[in-house]
């Protein structure tokens, strides 16, 4: 795995031993921030279910001015440091050990509004589902962000909630990116 473009591109990332984490694709984490394009600089950037960090680690590479990596899982949050560590990258950055609930929470706390804020639960996990109602009922949200989940292609995922709606929808094999954002009349 590497990082696809920016200030670190062709860098190699660790992956980790395991198939606990599934790592974001190459293929399709460059189709992701090629649609973000250059809205990615100077935005403040949520990685959700880290895993390895590939996600935030590529908005940094694209000039993201802060990113907040959050996971659960020991393992995955030791992988992000090390990523991060290798990268030399030390400013601009926060790794919080919490359940994505309890991480945004944390992110609400300090008053704190996202440009972006993706997600990536494991495939057999309903995290998707809760934490788009997480986001739709918070403030954590900026007026013009996107909320992005990426998911199995078999999994349906709202088009609607209070606040919230897909504006995009995009598969690629047994993957699929939905985008968020809030609705004109929220």
């Amino acid at each position: 795995m590497r990082v696809i473009a920016g200030k670190y591109r062709s860098r190699r990332l660790k992956t980790p031993s395991s198939f606990k984490v599934r790592p974001t694709s190459d293929r399709l984490r460059e189709t992701l921030f090629n649609i973000l394009g250059p809205s990615v600089e100077e935005s403040l950037f949520v990685d959700l279910y880290a895993g390895t960090g590939a996600i935030g680690i590529e908005a940094i590479s694209r000039g993201a001015r802060e990113v907040f990596f959050i996971d659960r899982d020991p393992g995955s949050i030791n992988l992000v440091r090390q990523n991060l560590e290798s990268l030399e990258i030390s400013t601009g950055v926060e790794v919080i050990t919490a359940d994505a609930e309890r991480g945004l929470d944390k992110l609400a706390a300090r008053h704190l509004i996202a440009d972006f804020i993706f997600l990536d639960p494991p495939y057999n996990d309903d995290g998707c589902a809760q934490v788009l109602e997480y986001l739709d009922a918070s403030h954590l949200v900026a007026p013009q962000g996107f909320v992005i989940a990426e998911h199995s292609s078999k999994l349906d995922l709202p088009e609607r909630l209070d606040r919230l709606e897909r504006t995009r929808l995009l598969e690629q094999g047994d993957a699929a990116l939905s985008f968020y954002r809030l609705a004109a009349a929220a």
